[in-house]
C-alpha cells in the first residue's frame, strides 16, 4: 500500500464532498472542481474523512494499483485545500524595461522583444499585477485548482525564462538563480 494513499483526508467546515460513479465532487467557499478516480481504487466519505482503498478485486497490475492510491488521495487532498484555502503564486520580472499589465484577465508583458506578449488567463485563476517605482513588477495569481495555476505559472514563466548569467527573466518570488561568472572571469 502506498504511505500517501493510506492517509485520510480530513474534510474542513464549509467544504462538502460528493462520490457518483467513481467521480470526486468538492464543493467550498472558493469554488467547485471534479476529479475522477481510476476504478481500481475505492474511495469512501464517512465521519468526517475521505478514505482510500485498493480494490483487489480489479484487473489493473498491482504495481499501478499501488500508484494510484497515492496518486488519486493527493489529487483530492489538493482539491479540497484549494476549494477551503485556495493557492496562490507570485512572480516577478527582472530586467530593464519589463512590465506587466493587466486588464480583467487579459494580461500583457512587455519582455524586451519587438512586440508585447498578450496571455488571455482562464476565469478560474484571479490576477493582480503591481509596478512602482525602483521595485521589479510583479504578477500575483491565485486558483482553486492548483494543477492549473501551476500550468498557467509554467506558460508565463516561458515567454522569459531566468538566465544564469545577468539573472534577467520571470522569477518565483523567493527562487535563487545558480550565477555562472561567465567567460571573461574563466579566462585569465
Amino acid at each position: 500500500m502506498s504511505r500517501i494513499g493510506k492517509l485520510p483526508i480530513n474534510i474542513p467546515a464549509g467544504v462538502t464532498v460528493t462520490l457518483k460513479d467513481n467521480v470526486v465532487t468538492v464543493k467550498g467557499p472558493k469554488g467547485e472542481l471534479t476529479q475522477s478516480v481510476d476504478p481500481s481504487i475505492l474511495v469512501s466519505v464517512e465521519d468526517g474523512e475521505i478514505k482510500f482503498s485498493i480494490d483487489e478485486k480489479s484487473e489493473v497490475a498491482q504495481k499501478q494499483k499501488q500508484a494510484f492510491h497515492g496518486l488519486y488521495r493527493a489529487l483530492v487532498n489538493n482539491m479540497v485545500v484549494g476549494v477551503s484555502q485556495g493557492y496562490k503564486k507570485e512572480m516577478e520580472l527582472v530586467g530593464v524595461g519589463y512590465r506587466v499589465s493587466n486588464q480583467g484577465n487579459l494580461v500583457e508583458f512587455s519582455l524586451g522583444y519587438t512586440h508585447p506578449i498578450f496571455i488571455q488567463l482562464p476565469s478560474e485563476i484571479k490576477v493582480e499585477t503591481k509596478t512602482e517605482r525602483n521595485k521589479n513588477p510583479y504578477i500575483c495569481l491565485e486558483s482553486c485548482d492548483k494543477q492549473l495555476l501551476g500550468l498557467v505559472c509554467a506558460k508565463i514563466r516561458s515567454f522569459r525564462k531566468p538566465e544564469p548569467y545577468k539573472g534577467k527573466g520571470i522569477l518565483y518570488i523567493g527562487e535563487q538563480i545558480r550565477r555562472k561568472s561567465g567567460k571573461a572571469a574563466g579566462a585569465k
